[in-house]
């Protein structure tokens, strides 16, 4: 007997916009939601810079829709009314002079989950500015806690996807619970700037603690040589981060330095003349050299893979984490849960 889905029954109806709010429904949809996706004729949200198809398609349903017309925009609203969830990123007020807000919706289906998916969230003096990732991430003050010499910005990981699509999810998982017990929807406002303020929590606390230090002594930017990466005689890198007195001395072991005091470990001055030797030895050996010599031991070293190595690694291969898709690799649903595991989208985008 198959065990339904968590969300089995749960409707989501999704206009159209770039990836954060894409990646939301689609997690939603590994775990059972029906995705109805409304795409505008020809628009440049559907393809523009990510190629011939909206990004996370995932199985959803496509419908395309002219919300610049009165049918188009009263088709939306049926949908609407037989959802649960309701999923827009448009800029404040865009919604509203569609007659698409969350007041015209509710007002019709009082138990709709309105997720207003956005930067810089619904309110405050940025609120209608443009953005993307590197702008919530540098505002929310993350970006200036990555890179030693400048800040660098992950490629969407952080702002888009951490910060917004992770706790657009998360709102409305809470929102649904919140209905079950009251009857009542309500307005999600998942704004990125917020999510990656969220992730900043342990930096923040660390800060207060005085543990972290300036950029070129803090031990989480890549200034301890035990947390950091290195170049290995082949071009490739490799990562260590034995932050643990127990996994440092398993490091020094593995790079064959014996004669250095493990009680040292945190003293600041020490570190970047260890950095260097610590580099030296590296560069000695290939990466999967390194890769053999770091296996079975607890000094927590790890090759850092470029994409087209996703399919080699052997932990990731055993757990199914990756699969390969007519348009490249593809991450499995996350969590897993024992008895109701998300089900896998199929290579051709569709699920099962």
């Amino acid at each position: 007997m198959n065990t339904p889905l968590p969300l089995t029954g749960v409707r989501v109806v999704e206009l159209a916009s770039l990836a954060p709010a894409p990646l939301a429904t689609l997690m939603l949809e590994d775990f059972g939601a029906e995705v109805t996706l409304v795409e505008r004729p020809g628009g440049r949200d559907q393809a523009g810079w990510a190629g011939r198809d909206p990004l996370f398609l995932g199985g959803k349903r496509r419908l395309t829709l002219d919300l610049k017309s009165p049918e188009g925009r009263e088709r939306v609203r049926d949908l609407a009314a037989d959802a649960d969830v309701f999923v827009e990123a448009f800029r404040p007020g865009v919604a509203e002079r569609l007659g698409l807000g969350p007041n015209d919706l509710l007002s019709r289906t009082p138990g709709l989950i309105y997720l207003r998916v956005t930067g810089w969230g619904q309110h405050g003096p940025s609120a209608h500015r443009p953005g993307h990732d590197i702008n919530y991430v540098a505002a929310a003050g993350a970006l200036s806690q990555i890179g030693l010499d400048e800040p660098v910005a992950p490629p969407g990981f952080l702002g888009d996807f951490a910060g917004g699509s992770f706790l657009a999810v998360i709102g409305v998982l809470l929102a649904l619970q919140a209905r079950a017990r009251t009857g009542r929807g309500q307005v999600v406002d998942a704004a990125m700037v917020d999510g990656v303020a969220l992730l900043m929590s342990c930096v923040l606390e660390l800060e207060g603690r005085g543990v972290l230090g300036p950029p070129r002594e803090n031990p989480l930017r890549g200034a301890a040589p035990f947390y950091r990466s290195y170049r290995c005689a082949d071009g490739r890198w490799f990562a260590v981060g034995a932050v643990e007195p127990p996994f440092y001395v398993a490091m020094l072991a593995c790079l064959g330095i014996d004669d250095e005091d493990p009680a040292h470990q945190h003293d600041r001055a020490r570190w970047p003349a260890l950095t260097a030797r610590v580099a030296e030895v590296f560069g000695t050996r290939t990466r999967a050299e390194w890769t053999r010599v770091f296996a079975g031991t607890e000094g927590c070293g790890t090759p850092v893979l470029d994409l087209d190595e996703l399919g080699d690694d052997p932990h990731l291969s055993a757990r199914g984490t990756y699969r390969r898709s007519d348009a490249g690799w593809q991450a499995a649903p996350a969590p897993r849960l024992s008895h109701t595991p998300g089900r896998r989208r199929n290579p051709s985008g569709g699920t099962r």
